[in-house]
C-alpha cells in the first residue's frame, strides 16, 4: 500500500504518540494485565487507521475532453441547481461528494485546462454533509477552464474533524484531468459547480470513485 506524502508527518507523529503512551503505561503499572493488552490493541488499531487514511491507490484513470471525472471518493449527497455567489455569480448545477473517514482523501482535477481562480477561506467546522458547510466551513475554491472555455468550480470543504485543506494549483497553471489537485485531512466534502447545461451521469446517494466515475459531460 502506497502512502500519500501528506501523511508522512501525521503518521510519524501518531507513531511517536502511541509509543510514548505505551511506555508511560508500562512505567506506571509494569505488571502486565488485561488493561495493558487492551491499550496495546487500541493503539495499534488507531495507528493502522491513520496509515490507511493516507493511502494512495494506483488506479487506471478514465476521461476525455468533454467528460467531467469525479474528483473524490465518497457518496453523492447533493444534486441541485443553485446560485453560486463567489465566482460565477449565476445559476449552476451543484454536485456534492461527501467523503467519510474511510474514503481515500486525495482530490483530482475533473477536467484538463487552465486554473483561472484560486481562493482559500477560513471558516467553521460543521459536519461536511450539512448544506451550510459549502459557504460557512473552512474551504478552498479552484476554477478550471477547459480548452473550449467551459468552466468548473471545485470547492474543497473541511468537515467537523478536518483541520487542513491542501490545494496544489496556482492561478494561471495548466492542469491535466485526473492529476492530483489536493488533499483534505479527515472527514470532508467536495462540491462541483457545473455549467447549467451539463449532462449528468450520476444520481443522488450514488457511491463514486475518484478518477473512475464519470460525473457528467459538457453539452
Amino acid at each position: 500500500m502506497r502512502i500519500h506524502r501528506e501523511g508522512y508527518m501525521t503518521i510519524a507523529a501518531t507513531f511517536l504518540l502511541v509509543t510514548t503512551l505505551v511506555l508511560i503505561i508500562n512505567h506506571i503499572t509494569p505488571h502486565q494485565t488485561f488493561f495493558h493488552a487492551f491499550m496495546y490493541l487500541a493503539g495499534l488499531i488507531f495507528f493502522l487507521f491513520i496509515v490507511r487514511f493516507f493511502r494512495s491507490p494506483k488506479r487506471t484513470a478514465i476521461g476525455g475532453d468533454h467528460l467531467i471525472v469525479c474528483p473524490a471518493d465518497g457518496k453523492i449527497v447533493v444534486i441541485e441547481k443553485t446560485y453560486e455567489p463567489e465566482f460565477f455569480k449565476d445559476e449552476r448545477i451543484q454536485v456534492s461528494i461527501f467523503m467519510s473517514a474511510s474514503n481515500v482523501h486525495i482530490n483530482w482535477f475533473p477536467i484538463s485546462g487552465k486554473v483561472t481562480y484560486t481562493n482559500y477561506h477560513p471558516g467553521k467546522h460543521m459536519v461536511a454533509f450539512n448544506p451550510k458547510s459549502s459557504m460557512e466551513n473552512e474551504r478552498a475554491t479552484t476554477v478550471i477552464e477547459s480548452p473550449d472555455k467551459k468552466q468548473i468550480l471545485v470547492r474543497q470543504i473541511a468537515g467537523a474533524v478536518a483541520r487542513r485543506i491542501v490545494t496544489y494549483p496556482k492561478d494561471g497553471e495548466m492542469v491535466s484531468q485526473n492529476d492530483e489537485m489536493g488533499f483534505i485531512k479527515f472527514g470532508s466534502r467536495v462540491d462541483l459547480l457545473l455549467p447549467p447545461d451539463t449532462i449528468l451521469d450520476i444520481s443522488l446517494n450514488q457511491k463514486v470513485t475518484g478518477q473512475r466515475t464519470i460525473i457528467g459531460r459538457f453539452s
